[in-house]
């Protein structure tokens, strides 16, 4: 991914798509889409936290620092739109499509469940991540909106107070109905219970009930590939598993005890054939 990075002159008199344009060799049209999509960057006068510039005509002061991340496969990316199942005004509750990141890279946001979360409420509110799930996962995921609310709820996810059921398609037929697989990935602790739904009448192919005890990087399908039976649709673990719709793993319930008002919350999808 062609990157550029530059400090801005005293003196500096463009506007910050025409420094990135000279600097890059890149048209400015060109730059306009990545900036619009959340692949430029800026530090005020060299200092603190990078944040997303967007306004191609902002004119940037001395000391300044821009960046710029290029990526053509990015910009390119389409994904359908989240669904706002719940708003509790310190958070809500969306339902994520796969394909579509929880929150954005350096080169851009605009296939993100963060970017779209901010777009959608008038006035704007802030969104921001208290949990994630992977791109070709889809399912419950809950944004925060302040950052008070970001951290109690980040506390119950890390505390493990929050109760994660996903459903999966996996190939095969686990030998018992139920289970609980404590296998340790890359030297933690990772506890996966799953439970057998139903299995198909050839035995090709079976449909769990997971509930997720710890979090992971990639803990289900690892853990299933694991086990001899990985997630129809992962690319990346397991073999013989191809599907055309992709990843058949959902994220379908959510439930913990609300930081703020004190009672249950309980969000869920319904059950995926």
């Amino acid at each position: 991914m062609p990157s550029w990075n530059i400090t801005v002159d005293h003196g500096n008199s463009l506007d910050a798509c025409s420094l990135l344009a000279l600097a890059s060799g890149l048209s400015k049209t060109r730059i306009k889409e990545t900036m619009s999509k959340g692949g430029v960057w800026l530090r005020k006068g060299g200092k603190g936290r990078l944040a997303r510039l967007r306004r191609a005509t902002f004119l940037p002061k001395g000391g300044d620092e821009l960046q710029l991340h290029h990526d053509p496969e990015v910009l390119a990316r389409t994904c359908p739109p989240a669904t706002l199942l719940a708003d509790r005004g310190h958070y809500s509750a969306w339902a994520k499509p796969a394909g579509m990141l929880s929150q954005g890279t350096m080169a851009g946001d605009h296939c993100s469940l963060l970017h779209q979360v901010e777009g959608a409420f008038s006035p704007r509110r802030p969104a921001l991540p208290v949990h994630r799930l992977d791109r070709e996962v889809a399912g419950l995921v809950v944004v925060a909106h302040s950052p008070a609310a970001a951290a109690r709820l980040s506390r119950l996810f890390a505390g493990r107070q929050v109760e994660k059921i996903y459903r999966a398609t996996v190939r095969g037929c686990p030998q018992s109905d139920d289970g609980t697989l404590a296998i340790p990935l890359d030297g933690r602790e990772a506890v996966t219970v799953y439970r057998r739904l139903a299995t198909d009448a050839a035995g090709a192919c079976s449909r769990l009930e997971i509930r997720l005890l710890t979090g992971r990087k990639h803990q289900i399908r690892r853990h299933l590939a694991l086990l001899g039976h990985p997630i129809l649709g992962d690319p990346r673990y397991g073999r013989d598993n191809a599907h055309p719709a992709g990843l058949q793993l959902v994220a379908v319930r959510l439930a913990f005890t609300c930081p703020f008002s004190g009672r249950p919350e309980r969000f869920e999808l319904p059950a995926v054939d």
